[in-house]
């Protein structure tokens, strides 16, 4: 019997839906499959780029961890500067405020362990981030002078400890302000119920400059506002980029810090209209503070040795905030010196990220260990950083920095100051690399940078 066409019909039908059915069904599986390949591949990725991060981490832990264990030399002839201040290391009381004043300064290194940085799956800056790490180092300072009363000192556990200059002293969590020093005894006073808000201060700065995204000065956000200037995470941030990187995290924050603007000179010179303009109010309000922030470049493949003596006299005024430098692709954070030695404070230790959202400890953002270098091998790429509190001590910071400048006569000055404004399209569209060549009128030329602080030089 022949089927009907309807029949046909039918069975035609059936085949053709079994064969959709079929089709469906095998796309689907593959579908699935493919996605678990491509999630397999993804998480292989991911395990590869955490495996690597630990690595280099470990890398870079053993390549210079072992160096903060290392003793420094001091020379109990020579005074030691240090932001402004002078220590007389053969007075035992001078030793132990230097310890404190050193060990008082905000710390911070290389991290592992945080979240992903923007646009990456790095859960580390170890290896590259060490230019921003000094960076912010040195806004930290900035911070401490800006919402610090003076003089304050911060320590660790109550313990004795003795440090790289075989000095033992007492030490109480605290803070202390240098004029509670007492000359006829090496101890401090510690603890007091006066301390306790300094301390909360002092943890909120820490906390802006935590691992996470949210920190207004954190490595995620620094890495975020690098992206304008062509970097990314993973990338070298020479000290200049550095430099205009905190001045839009600085913008960015202007609910926790509205007193507070920051300038970037351009091309070696301090505009004053400029300045002015940043930190000028309407009366009866005062003044904003003012971070000053200078790229600059000593001279050309090293740096220029006429520049020492102003380096040196910079570092000996209460203005400066320290200089992020290093050596040639190895980022520090500069904060004084004895002799022709460089006294610094090191990015190159990795430690595992923070927790800061409760009573998180304190002692990782803070180094015992003072280390030196000499200064013939400071990279002549660099950034150096002033603060001002209010007007008067802006016109101060003008004469007294103009003045050590100025002190090198076989050179071109380190920077000027200029009355007058730069043009706004300046001002408006942040360079990527702001930096000016400095060195002899007689030895003008190209040079090469390649193992430099900075990836190219404008002559």
């Amino acid at each position: 019997m022949k089927p009907s066409t309807s029949s046909a019909q039918f069975v035609g039908q059936s085949t053709a839906d079994d064969l959709m059915d079929d089709w469906v069904f095998f796309s689907t599986e593959s579908a699935v499959s493919q996605g678990l390949e491509d999630s397999r591949d993804d998480q292989e990725a991911e395990d590869k780029g955490r495996f690597k991060d630990k690595l280099v981490s470990a890398w870079n832990s053993v390549k210079y961890g072992w160096t903060l264990k290392q003793k420094s030399k001091f020379s109990k002839r020579s005074p030691v500067f240090m932001l402004g201040k002078s220590y007389e290391l053969k007075d035992e009381v001078d030793q132990q405020h230097f310890r404190w004043c050193f060990a008082s300064l905000l710390w911070f290194t290389y991290r592992r362990g945080f979240r992903p940085l923007p646009g990456s799956s790095l859960t580390t800056d170890s290896g590259w981030g060490c230019v921003l790490r000094s960076s912010q180092m040195l806004l930290a300072q900035g911070l401490l002078l800006h919402l610090m009363p003076p003089g304050c000192t911060w320590s660790g556990n109550q313990r004795v400890v003795k440090d790289d200059m075989d000095l033992m002293h007492s030490v109480n969590d605290g803070f202390s302000s240098s004029e509670r020093e007492s000359k006829r005894s090496r101890h401090l006073s510690w603890g007091s119920i006066l301390d306790r808000p300094v301390e909360s201060t002092h943890r909120r700065i820490l906390r802006w400059f935590a691992d996470n995204p949210t920190a207004p000065f954190g490595i995620h956000r620094l890495v975020e506002l690098g992206k304008s200037s062509g970097k990314k995470a993973g990338d070298w941030y020479g000290p200049s980029i550095a430099a205009h990187i905190l001045r839009k995290a600085v913008e960015a924050a202007v609910v926790d810090l509205p007193n507070l603007v920051v300038y970037v000179a351009q091309d070696c010179t301090i505009y004053l209209q400029d300045v002015r303009k940043l930190c000028e109010r309407p009366l009866p309000q005062h003044w904003k503070s003012v971070l000053i922030l200078v790229p600059v470049r000593l001279g050309g493949q090293d740096l220029n040795p006429s520049y020492i003596t102003s380096v040196k006299k910079l570092l000996m005024l209460e203005c400066c905030i320290g200089i992020i430098g290093g050596k040639p692709k190895h980022s520090l954070f500069f904060v004084g010196f004895q002799d022709d030695h460089l006294l610094y404070l090191d990015p190159h230790y990795c430690q595992p990220t923070v927790d800061v959202t409760n009573n998180f400890p304190l002692e990782s953002f803070h180094c015992k260990n003072p280390r030196k270098m000499p200064f013939s091998r400071m990279d002549p790429s660099c950034t150096i950083g002033f603060y001002a509190k209010g007007q008067m001590e802006f016109e101060s910071l003008c004469a007294s920095v103009n003045e050590a400048v100025s002190a090198s006569a076989e050179t071109y000055p380190m920077f000027i100051f200029e009355e007058g404004k730069t043009r706004e399209e300046a001002r408006a569209n942040t360079p990527t690399h702001s930096v000016t060549f400095l060195q002899r009128k007689t030895q003008l030329g190209r040079v090469d940078t390649n193992n430099s602080m900075d990836e190219f030089v404008l002559l």
